[in-house]
């Protein structure tokens, strides 16, 4: 559970969050796109697109090429309606192809000018019978007769272009029939791209031909003029006219086209009902704009080219590629202008555009964007939006990290999931973009505020407590200070056997590199088991438990660092041996109790410090080690805070500069430790502490002797022999409580 205080800290990242995730909402509900993230929509689409292209060749459609060859061998575009007329002669009657779409607008007509300068010399002359008879020659050997009896009663379509500016209104030749008028909607409202004028083929030839579709591109579908969409369908006055692919396929398939609605659209909804066409038994799902994504097939070169001049004359090197083919002639020469950058290449043919919509459209190969995956986008945003915003603020950088890329990875495949099984367009870029910016924005706040708070603790205690402790106080940084107060704390004091002979017996650098191998693992040994190092002195080590950090534990951490202390000292024994260094041995004093702890000292130097008469007891029972010949003594409070210790009453002791005598201990093992000859010791030597205090000196003597036979180098049995002798010369009082007092520090 997160506690009130944790969640104030945590209140600006979380806002931070809610704000990002507002502003991409912003975008998916369209009421402010960003353009950046739509660049990056485009980006990923493209991506997507490129790496799952079929690439392999669709041998059903044929582009008949216009390329520079053709215009080396037949002369300069345009070439005459009568070489036109070959070229679809040829085609159909020498290669017999099965449609033909001219990806080309004949504006113009295409005039005969031998023809003409004879009419302007009858003109001339003022013969009238030379007139007529040219006026009927003209309409037999006219270049656009001739085309247009070639395209005649043959399944020939044209293109044309629409004019999408509401500035050029100008209506060139005449369009073709329109796929169906706005009474033909059932009553339902179809967007679509409205044209103001067009650029059509001259009656002649539309007349001739079967039919006729656009090839416009209006730059509204493609914003940054990479064709990825292609509008079916164009809207001029009331009627929607199609595409030349489209008009193709229904040619093609020698069927017509049917509008399926969505259904049950609330009346003043802004949904678009018209959601797909279909021709024949196959869909074409198109989006608000009535437009296809072009489900391109390769980079380039998924369908066979044919130099246009190999087939005006007849030199086609394989005849079978155009047999029953669905052919397209249109042009790859560069100075034709009809290359487009797509998101497959940036030099791409226009015509074979045309070709991999007609090539969709014949295997029902779209994805899908209808209108209602700016749903989806929402729900994505919202629901990846507030959880990371909630979650990232309470994890640390490592968590962080790994929820962020479950969270990329979870988009990313539930995105290809859409597109590869459902055929569906959905948008990736705002979900990818938003968690890269809850992440960014979390690390960064963690940087630069919680960082900040984090180098203040590491000024302020870092000469102090380890990282580990300084990482911890910075969840909290409002919580410590340098102030002073009290609080129940456990002190340790650490100093060298005999320093003084050592440092006397070594040069000032040896002295160095022993005290520098010593104090290394001992500190290392405290800030592991969380101690705060007070000071060194010297050979001397105080630390102290329980603050800047709260600890409950500090009485057991800190008798746990002590034993580990003695324990590391034997096994650095052979290194130091080996080095040519004497033996260390320390002795380890520890107590328990109110402290006064804090920034302590003048105003010229300050530490951060623990005193109090705790803190003197602490360094007393440090300097008692040496007279009882123990490594650890620890005070009464220290034993009642720990647990699972076994401890050696040492005896009942008043210090130097204190009037209230403490009971000391050794601490002996672990429970779980603890040896048959210990248990067997202790127990002895219970009962011989408990005869001294009853005076039973003879009692106590024979087995504080017996406990001394067997344990020689134990220095506390040798002491209470010599205590015992000492009292029969000279008794205590009869007030006498087992107390001694401690003259020295």
């Amino acid at each position: 559970m997160v506690n009130s205080e944790t969640l104030r800290k945590k209140i600006v990242p979380i806002g931070l969050g809610v704000v990002v995730t507002f502003v991409f909402l912003l975008h998916a509900t369209r009421l402010l796109e960003f353009g950046f993230i739509q660049r990056m929509e485009n980006i990923v689409y493209d991506a997507r697109l490129n790496f799952s292209l079929p690439s392999n060749l669709d041998k059903r459609i044929v582009i008949v090429d216009i390329d520079e060859a053709s215009l080396s061998a037949e002369g300069r575009w345009p070439w005459s309606r009568q070489k036109l007329a070959i070229l679809t002669n040829q085609l159909f009657n020498l290669y017999k192809i099965n449609v033909l779409g001219f990806d080309i607008t004949f504006v113009e007509e295409d005039k005969d000018h031998t023809l003409t300068r004879l009419e302007k010399l009858a003109e001339t002359q003022g013969n009238q019978s030379i007139k007529k008879y040219l006026a009927s020659a003209r309409e037999i050997l006219g270049n656009d007769n001739a085309l247009a009896d070639a395209i005649r009663g043959k399944p020939v379509l044209l293109g044309y272009f629409m004019i999408d500016d509401p500035a050029r209104r100008q209506k060139i030749g005449i369009l073709p029939k329109p796929l169906f008028t706005s009474a033909e909607t059932r009553g339902k409202t179809v967007t679509a791209i409205e044209a103001y004028g067009y650029g059509a083929n001259i009656p002649l030839l539309q007349n001739a031909a079967l039919g006729a579709g656009h090839f416009s591109i209006p730059p509204v579908v493609n914003e940054d003029g990479i064709i990825r969409r292609v509008p079916l369908l164009i809207r001029f006055k009331d009627g929607y006219y199609d595409t030349l692919s489209l008009a193709m396929a229904r040619t093609y398939l020698q069927s017509d086209v049917k509008l399926e609605f969505a259904e049950k659209i609330k009346r003043g909804n802004q949904y678009p009902a018209l959601e797909t066409l279909r021709v024949g038994q196959n869909r074409i799902p198109v989006d608000e704009d009535l437009a296809v994504w072009v489900p391109y097939r390769s980079k380039q070169g998924g369908f066979y080219y044919i130099s246009a001049t190999d087939v005006i004359r007849g030199t086609v090197a394989n005849p079978d590629l155009l047999k029953d083919a669905i052919v397209l002639v249109g042009t790859t020469a560069e100075g034709l202008f009809d290359l487009r950058a797509t998101p497959v290449s940036n030099v791409y043919p226009g015509v074979e555009i045309h070709a991999n919509i007609l090539s969709g459209i014949l295997d029902e190969r779209f994805r899908a964007r209808p209108a209602y995956v700016a749903g989806i986008e929402i729900t994505m945003v919202l629901v990846l939006g507030l959880g990371l915003a909630l979650a990232l603020p309470f994890l640390t950088p490592l968590l962080a990290t790994i929820l962020s890329l479950i969270a990329l990875a979870a988009s990313i495949g539930i995105n290809l999931y859409g597109w590869f099984d459902l055929a569906m367009i959905l948008p990736l870029a705002s979900s990818l973009m938003l968690v890269v910016a809850l992440f960014v924005v979390n690390m960064s706040h963690g940087f630069f505020i919680e960082a900040r708070g984090k180098r203040y603790l590491g000024h302020l205690f870092g000469q102090y407590v380890p990282p580990e402790l300084v990482e911890e106080m910075s969840e909290n940084p409002e919580a410590y200070s340098l102030a002073g107060e009290k609080r129940n704390l456990t002190v340790m004091f650490s100093d060298v056997r005999g320093f003084t002979g050592i440092s006397e017996n070594m040069d000032p650098k040896q002295l160095s590199e022993l005290m520098n191998a010593f104090l290394t693992p001992m500190t290392e040994i405290i800030h592991r088991n969380r101690g705060t190092i007070d000071k060194y002195m010297g050979d001397a080590i105080m630390a102290f438990w329980g603050a800047p950090v709260q600890d409950n534990e500090h009485a057991e951490h800190a008798l746990t660092a002590a034993m580990e202390m003695i324990e590391e000292l034997s096994r650095l024994r052979p290194q130091y041996i080996a080095n040519g260094w004497p033996e260390i041995k320390i002795g380890v004093g520890l107590n328990t109790g109110e402290m006064n702890v804090g920034n302590m000292g003048s105003e010229f130097r300050m530490a951060y410090t623990v005193m109090g008469d705790e803190v003197n007891l602490g360094s007393r029972l440090e300097g008692l080690t040496k007279q009882y010949g123990v490594d650890v003594i620890i005070g009464e409070a220290t034993v009642a805070a720990t647990h699972g210790w076994v401890v050696r009453e040492l005896d009942i002791v008043r210090v130097k500069g204190k009037k209230k005598p403490v009971r000391i201990y050794e601490p002996v093992c672990h429970e779980q430790d603890l040896k048959d000859s210990q248990k067997q010791e202790l127990g002895l030597y219970g009962e011989a502490l408990k005869r001294y205090r009853h005076r039973d000196w003879d009692g106590a003597e024979m087995q504080f002797v017996s406990l001394s036979n067997q344990n020689p180098a134990r220095k506390l049995y040798r002491l209470y022999i010599n205590r015992i002798t000492s009292y029969r010369i000279k008794p205590p009082a009869s007030s006498w409580d087992g107390v001694f007092t401690h003259e020295s520090k």
